[in-house]
């Protein structure tokens, strides 16, 4: 059995048991949540696509990812700017999907 969430812009097939990085949701450490945002779900012999499917969350823990660096640069205009940004994500561990 699997399902097909959206959280953070992006979708995520997930099982019972997977662990995933999503971006920073609003939920402390340790605490249980539920997905709403269903886009598919099946069970090995059907498949739905409704809204009425539920997938069950725990929040592991809080992190910030690796840094990414942006270098711009322009050719023989002496102009260069380095930045760096480090995205906050949140790793969530999926206990349970309701079909």
């Amino acid at each position: 059995m699997f399902a097909v969430i959206k959280t953070g812009g992006k979708q995520y097939k997930v099982k019972q048991g997977d662990t995933l990085s999503v971006e920073k949701l609003d939920v402390p450490q340790g605490e249980k949540f539920s997905i709403s945002d269903v886009l598919m779900t099946n069970d090995g012999k059907k498949t739905a696509f409704d809204s009425k499917s539920k997938v069950e969350a725990e929040v592991v823990e809080h992190y910030k990812d690796d840094k990414v660096i942006i270098f711009k640069k322009k050719r023989r205009q002496n102009y260069r700017r380095k930045m760096g940004h480090r995205q906050m994500l949140t790793k969530i561990q999926i206990n349970k999907i309701e079909f």
